[in-house]
C-alpha cells in the first residue's frame, strides 16, 4: 500500500468502486433534476454543472494532498456534468447518443495518448503533481461522459429496459474483474474500462429509480433519489476514511517498532 503524503487521488479499493457507482447514480439523478425537474434545460444545466465542476477541480488540484471529501465531491461533479454533456449532445445539438459516444471515445483516447506521450505511463495512483492530476481529471470527465452516453445508447437507441441495461454493464464489469484476477492483462487498461462502465451501470440504476413506470422505472422523485444516494455515499465514505485511518496508524506503529 502506498501512503505517499504527496498523493492527490483516492486509492483504488473495493470502497472506491462502491463510491464510484453511487457517485454515478447521484450524478444521473442530480443532472436530470437540474435540467428537467427544475425546468432549466440542457444548456443552462450544462453551464451550472460545468461551473460547479470547474470550482471543485480548482480546489482539488490546488490542494497539497488527498482530501477524501473534496475528491469525491469532484467525482460527483464530473458524473453530473457527464449527464448534462450526454443529454446536450443528443437533445440540444442533435448528434445522437451513438455519434456522441464515438466523439467522446475519440476525446478520451486523445487524452490518454497525450498522458502516455507526456509521462510514458498511465498510472492512476499515486498522482503527485498538478500537471499530471489535470490530465487525470480530464480523462475522468471524458470517461464519465462516455459512460453516460453509452448507457443512453442501451436504453434509448437499443430500447432496452433500465434493468437490462444495468445487467449488461454489470456483466462487463464482471468480465473486467475476472480478467484482473485470472490473466496478466494490464491493470491500467482494465481500470479505465471498469471506470467507464461503472458510469452507465450507475446511470441506468439512477434511471431505474426515477423514470416513469411506463418506461420501466420506479418514478421516484429525482430530488429524493439524489438525497438518498448522497446519504449512502456519505456512509460508505465514512467507513472508507475510518479504514484508511486504521491502516495508516498501523503503518506508523510498525515504523516505530522497526526504529
Amino acid at each position: 500500500m502506498n501512503h505517499n503524503p504527496m498523493n492527490k487521488v483516492a486509492e483504488v479499493t473495493l470502497y472506491f468502486w462502491i463510491m464510484k457507482i453511487l457517485a454515478t447514480t447521484l450524478g444521473e439523478t442530480a443532472g436530470d433534476f437540474i435540467s428537467m425537474s427544475l425546468g432549466l434545460g440542457y444548456y443552462v444545466g450544462f453551464a451550472i454543472t460545468l461551473s460547479v465542476l470547474a470550482i471543485m477541480l480548482f480546489f482539488q488540484i490546488k490542494g497539497d494532498r488527498y482530501r477524501p471529501l473534496l475528491y469525491w465531491i469532484a467525482i460527483i461533479a464530473t458524473t453530473t456534468a457527464g449527464t448534462e454533456v450526454s443529454d446536450l449532445m443528443d437533445r440540444s445539438l442533435g448528434l445522437g447518443y451513438a455519434s456522441g459516444s464515438l466523439l467522446l471515445v475519440a476525446c478520451l483516447l486523445a487524452t490518454l495518448s497525450y498522458w502516455y506521450y507526456r509521462d510514458r505511463d498511465l498510472n492512476y495512483y499515486p498522482i503527485v503533481n498538478k500537471d499530471g492530476e489535470s490530465i487525470y481529471w480530464l480523462a475522468i470527465v471524458f470517461s464519465n461522459s462516455l459512460g453516460t452516453a453509452f448507457g443512453d445508447v442501451l436504453t434509448d437507441n437499443l430500447g432496452l429496459s433500465y434493468g437490462v441495461g444495468a445487467l449488461i454493464t454489470a456483466s462487463i464489469i464482471g468480465v473486467v474483474i475476472f480478467l484482473h484476477y485470472s490473466t496478466q492483462i494490464n491493470d491500467i487498461a482494465l481500470f479505465w474500462i471498469a471506470f467507464i462502465f461503472t458510469r452507465p451501470f450507475g446511470a441506468t440504476f439512477g434511471d431505474l429509480l426515477t423514470k416513469p413506470l411506463g418506461s420501466g422505472g420506479l418514478q421516484l422523485p429525482r430530488g429524493a433519489a439524489s438525497i438518498t444516494t448522497l446519504l449512502l455515499l456519505g456512509i460508505v465514505l465514512f467507513f472508507s476514511m475510518r479504514q484508511e485511518n486504521k491502516q495508516q496508524l498501523a503503518t506508523v506503529k510498525v515504523r516505530k517498532i522497526r526504529h
